[in-house]
């Protein structure tokens, strides 16, 4: 690391890792030092654009580089865990698209690689830089919403269907680490409905519920066949509701002064009352998501910094999709999370 400024090489630069590219390039915290991708085009592309990167389509010729630091892996969900290992055995940082591995083996043998070579594993849980759910966190976090009761969220499109992993695992780990940053408590079970119509055994659209201890609850819906697009995550809590649209172009998140008014006792002319207040839009000062956890990437391999987005939270999301995938395959049963 010359100067202290992180040298970063990108795996994949394809549908998203693009925007990785376009990120690292910019930042003047680091320094992006090469490109590794198996389609000729996008490494010309990259080479015509950045004429002082190097490119290659050989993984092992870019960890051949002495001066790399650190990887950003944003190939298929497939390459993840065995590229993430070999990146960490060669003593880089680590930064891996979710999900950052395709079952909690995998995802326990990426920890335990970067654990035997004391590297920094960070996961790409994108929503989880966006300043509105940070604003979210805040509010529950003051205690602004109550008791959180639950969530329920939905990630729709029509598209970006995928061929080595269902709609679950492609979209819904954005949505299961929000819940998880919010509940603040381990899952205890899933279960999971969904139909596979384009592919066989590749579920296009997918129902994911997720019980806590607590008795909170999450629902999430995700699909790539549906005629809508919608980004959209509900809080229930026991003072007030909040809403994050992040289709909205500014306002983003609503919070509604509504709720049940329980008398502590209950008589027949004490029923619960139903609260019907103002609707508040907070002005939240925006910035790219992406480019807010490609700066927090470089800080950790700079400092030596624990991520936000650490492995063992990743991890955490691979075995709730996991145990949705068992769900699936046995109907919609509940499946304990170990």
């Amino acid at each position: 690391m010359s100067d202290n400024v992180p040298s970063i090489g990108i795996v994949g630069i394809g549908r998203w890792g693009k925007n990785h590219l376009r990120n690292f390039a910019t930042l003047s915290s680091c320094r992006l030092d090469a490109v590794c991708d198996r389609d000729p085009k996008l490494l010309q592309g990259a080479k015509d654009q950045y004429p002082d990167v190097f490119v290659t389509d050989s993984f092992e010729e870019m960890l051949g580089r002495k001066d790399l630091d650190a990887v950003v892996i944003a190939s298929s969900a497939v390459t993840h865990a065995p590229l993430g290992i070999q990146a960490l055995e060669s003593g880089r940082d680590v930064f891996l698209e979710k999900p950052m591995a395709l079952s909690s083996e995998e995802g326990s043998a990426i920890l335990a690689a970067a654990k035997k070579t004391d590297r920094v594993v960070m996961v790409g849980h994108l929503l989880l830089y966006h300043p509105a759910v940070e604003y979210l966190k805040t509010l529950t976090d003051e205690g602004q919403l109550g008791d959180l009761h639950y969530i329920y969220s939905q990630r729709l499109n029509l598209g970006s269907i995928r061929q080595d992993e269902n709609s679950m695992w492609s979209f819904a780990p954005h949505d299961i680490s929000v819940v998880g940053l919010l509940f603040d408590e381990e899952p205890q079970s899933v279960s999971a409905r969904g139909g596979a119509y384009v592919q066989e055994k590749i579920e296009d659209v997918v129902f994911l519920n997720i019980r806590y201890p607590s008795g909170r609850v999450a629902n999430i819906h995700v699909s790539w066949l549906d005629p809508h697009k919608i980004r959209k995550t509900t809080l229930v809590g026991s003072k007030k509701m909040a809403v994050f649209d992040d289709m909205e172009p500014s306002e983003k998140i609503r919070v509604y002064d509504k709720g049940v008014e329980t008398p502590d006792f209950v008589s027949y002319d004490q029923a619960p009352a139903l609260r019907f207040g103002e609707i508040a839009i907070p002005q939240i000062k925006m910035s790219e998501p992406l480019k807010i956890e490609c700066q927090h990437f470089v800080d950790c391999v700079r400092d030596r910094k624990r991520p936000r987005t650490d492995g063992e939270s990743g991890l955490t999301v691979v075995k709730i999709l996991e145990a949705g995938q068992r769900s699936l395959e046995r109907g919609g049963e509940p499946v304990d999370i170990a």
